[in-house]
């Protein structure tokens, strides 16, 4: 990035404790990684950090599970982890994640799902489940080990090694009055 864009300034930041001034930010953006934050500490950071008519935007991508395939893999992927596959995401009565329901009233949330899809080679599917946190915890050798199964389960359903995924983003933008 330094190299493409010499003069953009980098900060390395933590979203439990951003490195910018008090109300200075008209976007703030947690992409696939707010569970990464302690929300204790985050969620006050993000109001300290936005401006009025700023805007937070959280999104994940997640398992269009209506696809059968990808239901299915989705489940061996939930047993493997040892995740119990009907856990819903903790919502409060907003549909913002109970973790920001304590910000009523600092900010108004607009949540949206949107699908997509895009078609990879097998290995970049199998790069990409390997990229998720619960796989990264594990280790090489159970990572592996799950992943030459998959590999296995989805050549029989692709023998070409071309596999379309299909996700739905959940998006939550929450805007500071």
């Amino acid at each position: 990035f330094r190299r493409t864009h010499p003069r953009i300034p980098l900060v390395r930041g933590d979203g439990n404790a951003l490195p910018v001034a008090t109300a200075s930010t008209d976007f703030l953006t947690y992409a696939q990684s707010w569970h990464w934050t302690d929300t204790t500490r985050s969620v006050p950071e993000a109001l300290r950090v936005l401006r009025p008519g700023g805007a937070l935007a959280l999104w994940w991508n997640t398992a269009a599970v209506d696809v059968p395939w990808i239901a299915d893999a989705t489940l061996r992927i939930h047993r493997f982890l040892g995740v119990d596959p009907g856990t819903p995401i903790e919502k409060s009565a907003s549909g913002a994640p109970a973790a920001l329901a304590d910000t009523a009233g600092r900010l108004d949330f607009t949540r949206r799902q949107i699908r997509w899809s895009r078609t990879v080679p097998l290995d970049t599917h199998l790069a990409n489940i390997a990229s998720h946190s619960g796989f990264l915890v594990l280790g090489d050798e159970a990572t592996s080990a799950f992943l030459t199964e998959e590999r296995a389960h989805l050549r029989a359903l692709f023998p070409t090694e071309t596999i379309e995924e299909t996700y739905d983003v959940d998006l939550l933008v929450a805007v500071r009055p």
